[in-house]
């Protein structure tokens, strides 16, 4: 019940789904100001969240959705290819926009997120980075609070164990501990330093900042 009235974002009422909405809302705002046709490069999404928003209507909207795996075709005019947010096989600036959404904690170290934003930085004219807040105290994955401070260790212990947020129970260590390390989440410091001279949207809940979006190129 927690989890559907807070954390779950494909639940409309929860208070992840408002937020998420409310931060959208800044992306028209900025997008609103960019002359058309325009394109769009969205890194890690879906199709299905475009189509959801009605952009598969918008003629003067060119959306391209980048997924590590194979996707699906889309019977809309959105795009979705394969491809690796660490090594973007496009030209510099080509694309008006790149917006990408949760993905930047999933790409591996430090070193492998400073990689994808200076293909962010390469490739787009104009970003919308978002990214939770590694100090808020609600982990957004394993909805554990504070997991994200435990040691490697723990964390593998408990996945092992409990079904934890997004993830259920892996009885297998070596899986468990594959799942734990993909997820290296960002300070507000760190994901700033990702993206310099960018604005930073700082998103929150009762005061406390739970997630961050770095945007610049928009004046």
């Amino acid at each position: 019940m927690f989890f559907e009235k807070i954390a779950n974002n494909s639940n409309a009422a929860s208070l992840a789904a408002r937020l998420r909405r409310k931060c959208f809302g800044l992306f028209l705002t900025l997008l609103s100001k960019v002359e058309r046709p325009l394109t769009i490069l969205d890194i890690g999404g879906t199709v299905q969240f475009w189509e959801v928003m009605g952009f598969d209507d918008f003629a003067d909207v060119e959306i391209t959705v980048l997924n590590v795996g194979e996707c699906s075709p889309s019977a809309t005019r959105i795009k979705c290819v394969q491809g690796n947010a660490l090594a973007l096989n496009f030209p510099d600036q080509f694309f008006d926009i790149i917006f990408s959404n949760s993905v930047v904690e999933h790409v591996g170290n430090l070193d492998a997120q400073c990689q994808m934003a200076k293909e962010i930085r390469r490739v787009a004219k104009r970003y919308f980075v978002q990214t939770p807040n590694k100090n808020f105290f609600l982990e957004p994955h394993f909805h554990f609070p504070y997991s994200q401070f435990f040691p490697v260790r723990l964390r593998v212990w408990l996945l092992m164990r409990f079904d934890l947020g997004w993830y259920k129970k892996e009885p297998d260590q070596t899986r468990a501990r594959k799942e734990v390390e993909e997820v290296r989440l960002l300070t507000q410091k760190e994901f700033h330093a990702l993206f310099p001279g960018s604005t930073l949207y700082k998103e929150k809940i009762l005061g406390l900042k739970k997630s961050f979006v770095a945007y610049a190129g928009w004046e």
